[in-house]
């Protein structure tokens, strides 16, 4: 089993404390559309292609996509409010799939938070590495 390197978070409003605690701006209409949208998940709920992806972030690589380490600028809203460049996304392999598929791990670098999306950005859970 992977020992974890990555910092463990519990739930949307550790995720919204970060923000708030780096100075990121989080409206009432944020902080709702993230409390309603991020929710959590065990790693061990992961799909093993999670579990590829969160190993290679933490070698450095190499990624199987150029588009793997690029800056997710939450565009959708869904994640904690932050500047640009503090999340970055990597792809979570589907099996089957000729494209990238919908899979995503989005990292946060300042306390390094892990978040799952199956859907393409529509819902994101923040990974806890302790069940």
């Amino acid at each position: 089993m992977r020992t974890p390197t990555r910092a463990t978070r519990i739930g949307a409003a550790a995720a919204l404390l970060s923000a708030l605690l780096m100075g990121g701006t989080v409206s009432a209409t944020t902080a709702d559309a993230a409390a309603t949208s991020v929710g959590s998940i065990c790693y061990s709920d992961l799909p093993s292609q999670a579990h590829d992806t969160l190993d290679l972030i933490d070698q450095g690589g190499p990624f199987p996509y150029s588009q793997d380490g690029t800056v997710f600028s939450n565009r959708e809203g869904v994640l904690p409010g932050q500047s640009y460049g503090y999340y970055h996304e990597y792809t979570v392999i589907t099996p089957g799939s000729s494209t990238r598929g919908a899979r995503r791990i989005v990292t946060g670098e300042e306390y390094q938070e892990d978040y799952y999306t199956s859907d393409h950005y529509a819902t994101f859970d923040l990974i806890d590495f302790g069940c």
